[in-house]
Formats: structure tokens, C-alpha cells, sequence
């Protein structure tokens, strides 16, 4: 297990440091960078200096490894729209985002375990089929729309719950439901797959034959091989979720990281937009890590089919 990790850990490493070039050379092939903060109408003289001043005028390799290496350090710069430091901006944003990420997965696994589970046992059925709707108009809704529908139902109509914030756990609410929702369909496909696979196992007839209840043949035997891939796949929607809650969190008004970088990108603050997006990219192949070796934990197989 530890020979696994170490080779796991030192691919994350290389896919780390890939991604963060990769960020680091997109975000500048979007544009010149001296003419988004000199703004329309400055003079080539203003541009030229702006280049000189933030050192835009460097081979992009060293401009890179300058970066890399202050980034390393902890110093993502200084913001040009909120005159702040970055790195202390980012983390001001991350609980928010990360909040609203963690609860969102625990109710999409809240809801698609169930039904995947549930869809599994009676195949074919019309729970099958029910279960299977109600993840096919998960994933067919657009975000955004189920997002305002909440917001009139339960926030406008019924004032239960609040329109937009991120002050308490109430806030929190619809958002959660919303990008619960939409994940909650790839996970629950996923259990019901690997579980009619696992049902129909021979290890699962043995452990029924023995004359065990089918809740222990379901929940401690079939469950466990069928959670393999789900663990993988929750640990990519997790962060999905972190790098993908722009649009919700703009929609609700929440004070994270997906605010954030609408507002980076609105006013081209390439700061905080470059800042985000690394962070975000690492802590992907940070969860992608983890996946992998709770995966190997779950299933010795994973271990012995990589030589290890």
C-alpha cells in the first residue's frame, strides 16, 4: 500500500505542476494582459510601461517560474481590483465555497444512494424506472433555472428561506439542493450499475445461501465492491462542485470563491482569476489523489493490478 501511495503521490505531483503551467499560459494566451489594465484608449507609451512595471515583458518561462516560485511561498500577488492581497482574499472566500461543496455532495449521496440502491433491487420496475426519471430531469434541468424556481417557491412565495447571503446555515439551503440535484443523477447511475453487477455476483449467492439477511447480502457485502467507483466519482464531483459553483453562487449572491472569480474576471483582475483558478486545479488533484488511494484501501485488487 505504501509503494502504491508513493507512486500515487509523485503522479499528483507531476499533474500539479502541469496544471498550474497550463493555468498559468491559458489565462495569458486570453489576451494581452498591459492593455486589459491599461483600458481602452491608452496610449502605447501607458501599455508599454504597464509591460516593464509587472514585468509583462519577460520570456512567459521566466515569468512563470518567478510566479511559480512566489506561489509556492504563499504570494499570489496583489489584487487590481480589490487593492488587496490575494492570498488572504482567497482564503477569506475558500470556507464558503468549501461549505456549500461538502454539503451539496452529502445531499446528492444522501439521495442517490437510496435510489440507487432501491433501483438496483427491483430492476426493470417501476421504482427502477421512477428512480431513473428523477435522474434524467436532474441532469436535464439547467442549474440556474431550478436555482429560480427554489428562489420563487420557497424564498419569494413561501419566505421560509432566504433569497441570497451566505450570514447562516439558511442560505445555505437552496444552493445545496440545487447542486445536490444536479450531481446526485451520475452518482446514483453509477450504484445502480455496480450494484446489479455485485448482486448478480457469485460471493453474494454463497453469502445468501448461507442464510443471511438481505439487508447484512446488501449493505456489507454487495455495497462495499459496489462504493469503488463511486468514491472515485465523488471525490471528481467534489471538485466539480468547488470549481463549479460560479454561477450558483452568483445567482444566490454567496461570498465564495465562485463569486469571486466572477468578479475577477468581470473587472480582468488576473490576480485573483490565476490565484483561483490553480488553487481549484490543485485541490482537483488533491481529491483525485485521495479517490485513488481510498480506492486501493477498498479494493486490494487495485493494489496487486499495479504491481505493487
Amino acid at each position: 500500500m505504501l509503494i502504491y501511495a508513493l507512486k500515487r503521490l509523485g503522479l499528483a505531483v507531476l499533474v500539479a505542476v502541469v496544471v498550474s503551467a497550463l493555468a498559468f499560459l491559458l489565462l495569458r494566451a486570453s489576451g494581452d494582459v498591459a492593455i486589459a489594465l491599461a483600458g481602452e484608449g491608452a496610449r502605447s507609451e501607458d501599455i508599454e510601461n504597464i509591460r516593464r512595471i509587472y514585468g509583462l515583458d519577460r520570456p512567459l518561462v521566466v515569468q512563470y517560474l518567478e510566479w511559480a516560485a512566489k506561489m509556492a511561498r504563499g504570494d499570489f500577488g496583489t489584487s487590481l481590483f480589490f487593492k488587496t492581497d490575494v492570498h488572504a482574499l482567497v482564503l477569506d472566500k475558500l470556507p464558503t465555497t468549501a461549505l456549500l461543496a461538502l454539503f451539496s455532495l452529502i445531499f446528492a449521496l444522501a439521495v442517490s444512494l437510496p435510489l440507487g440502491i432501491l433501483a438496483a433491487l427491483y430492476p426493470n420496475s417501476w421504482i427502477d424506472r421512477l428512480c431513473l426519471a428523477l435522474a434524467v430531469t436532474g441532469q436535464a434541468l439547467p442549474s440556474f433555472f431550478f436555482a429560480l424556481i427554489l428562489m420563487i417557491v420557497f424564498a419569494v412565495m413561501l419566505r421560509w428561506l432566504p433569497v441570497s447571503g451566505s450570514d447562516s446555515w439558511a442560505h445555505f439551503v437552496l444552493p445545496t439542493v440545487v447542486l445536490g440535484y444536479y450531481i446526485a443523477p451520475a452518482i446514483m447511475r453509477l450504484v445502480r450499475a455496480g450494484m446489479i453487477e455485485v448482486l448478480a455476483s457469485d460471493y453474494v449467492r454463497t453469502a445468501r445461501a448461507k442464510g443471511l439477511s438481505s439487508s447484512s447480502v446488501v449493505l456489507k457485502h454487495a455495497l462495499r465492491n459496489a462504493l469503488v467507483p463511486v468514491v472515485a466519482l465523488a471525490a471528481v464531483q467534489l471538485g466539480f462542485l468547488l470549481g463549479g459553483s460560479v454561477v450558483i453562487e452568483t445567482v444566490f449572491a454567496l461570498d465564495g470563491l465562485g463569486y469571486l472569480a466572477y468578479q475577477s474576471i468581470t473587472h480582468k483582475d488576473l490576480p485573483v482569476t490565476q490565484a483561483i483558478v490553480t488553487l481549484l486545479s490543485l485541490i482537483y488533484v488533491g481529491l483525485t489523489l485521495a479517490a485513488d488511494l481510498a480506492n486501493a484501501w477498498l479494493d486490494p485488487r487495485i493494489r496487486v493490478g499495479s504491481g505493487t
